[in-house]
């Protein structure tokens, strides 16, 4: 211990006390996500606009692409940081406000009309996409900073955890709310209850101690950022590999977007059900997360993905198959399981790769080059389930995550974090 710096000294001393308040910060993000989510509410309410499932596909894919896209282009900035903090408590901001945008929109939609409710929610969720996106490169640098790389797993699966334990709540509450109120008073709701957690969430993070430290990229590294880019790239076969998987997983998931709308136009149940159905994935997902974080750590991060894809293969399988709607039950739990693969496991994995110094580009480049897919798979999705039926997107979805499974298992390595943290 006496070799170690006082920085070092301090931000050990901070573990316990920044574990909590990052998983409080990550429960009550998901609790604003349980009553705006992405998956049911926002695809409700623009069921309501529209009977595009293109349009209904778009809303993951924007959520998903906005939070993916920047990422690489923050990447330089973020390296140059001494702390990660100012960064996240700016840029979280505006992942934030745009659900106020939302209330206001649902609220006056019979003013406005359908078209114009229509095209303010897309400008909204691509605003609030982007700041995710924006937030998101200096969130993680700072979570790998401030959490040892051995509680990795452990940390994004409480953190997961609490999420989506509050939002199961936030699920039961939005489907309450909606069954009970009229769309433009339930939905309203729905979204000011998101930007109250979104608050309490941002107090949270505000409160992480992140000691400053000497950004570990030189003047020269910096003036080569987009050379080194490439250089990582072309050395690193495995994350290449890592970059098809996360590609894959897209295709692998993109069918859980569809599950609320078919049920409610396939089994005719109301939307209480269906926010039950995702209270059901949530729960499921508080339980697992904790779980593969737990196993990723002391088995295999890759071992554990590759498992969730498995569940995503068979929770397709089965919303082709079902019969009656009670199967949907297990096709919702599996795939919170799949979830947890694709989104806590897969972060932790991605900060395996690279040198300390590397993380910013590393981060950078598992979501940015990934954008492109995240964004055409759901179209690709929306239009199959247009012209093909929900069926076969499903089907396809079961395609995409035993592929993924399949290079998880036999073609990626199994990756060491004692080799990445020290540069």
């Amino acid at each position: 211990m006496s070799t170690l710096s006082p920085a070092t000294l301090e931000q050990n001393k901070n573990i316990p006390f920044n574990f909590i308040v990052n998983v409080f910060d990550g429960g009550f993000f998901g609790l604003a996500l349980g009553f705006a989510s992405f998956s049911t509410v926002i695809p409700l309410f623009v069921s309501t606009l529209t009977d595009s499932a293109i349009l209904i596909g778009l809303i993951p894919a924007i959520h998903v692409v906005g939070w993916q896209l920047p990422q690489l282009f923050t990447a330089r900035k973020v390296a140059q940081q001494k702390r990660f903090k100012p960064m996240v408590m700016f840029f979280t901001i505006h992942e934030r406000w745009p659900f106020l945008g939302l209330a206001f929109v649902s609220w006056f939609v019979p003013q406005i009309g359908p078209e114009i409710a229509l095209a303010l929610t897309f400008f909204l969720l691509i605003c609030q996409g982007l700041g995710g996106g924006l937030t998101a490169t200096a969130w993680q640098c700072m979570i790998g900073k401030i959490i040892p790389a051995e509680r990795w797993g452990m940390f994004f699966g409480f953190q997961s955890g609490a999420a989506n334990l509050l939002a199961f709540v936030g699920a039961i509450i939005a489907g309450i709310l909606l069954v009970n109120n009229v769309p433009t008073v339930g939905f309203t709701l729905c979204f000011i209850f998101a930007c109250i957690a979104f608050a309490i969430s941002y107090l949270a993070i505000s409160f992480t101690r992140e000691v400053s430290t000497v950004p570990k990229t030189s003047i020269v590294e910096r003036k080569d950022f987009w050379k080194d880019i490439r250089v990582i790239f072309n050395r690193d076969s495995n994350f290449r590999w890592f970059i098809v998987v996360r590609m894959l997983a897209q295709l692998g998931t993109v069918g859980f977007a569809f599950y609320s709308v078919y049920v409610v136009r396939v089994y005719g149940v109301d939307e209480a059900t269906a926010g039950i159905l995702t209270g059901l994935m949530m729960a499921v997902q508080t339980i697992f997360n904790i779980i593969m974080g737990w196993l990723g750590d002391r088995w295999s991060l890759r071992g554990v993905m590759a498992l969730g894809m498995i569940a995503a293969a068979v929770s397709a399988g089965v919303a082709i198959w079902a019969p009656s709607v009670g199967w949907f039950y297990l096709v919702y739990a599996l795939a919170g399981i799949a979830n947890v693969a694709v989104w806590t496991i897969a972060m932790a994995m991605t900060l395996e790769f690279g040198q300390e110094h590397e993380k910013p580009s590393y981060i950078g480049m598992a979501n940015t080059l990934i954008a492109p897919t995240a964004f055409f798979i759901p179209l690709f999705a929306g239009w199959l389930a247009d012209y093909a039926g929900y069926q076969a997107t499903f089907f396809a979805t079961s395609i995409g995550a035993i592929a993924t499974a399949l290079v998880l298992s036999f073609i990626m390595q199994e990756h060491s974090k004692s080799s990445t943290v020290t540069g």
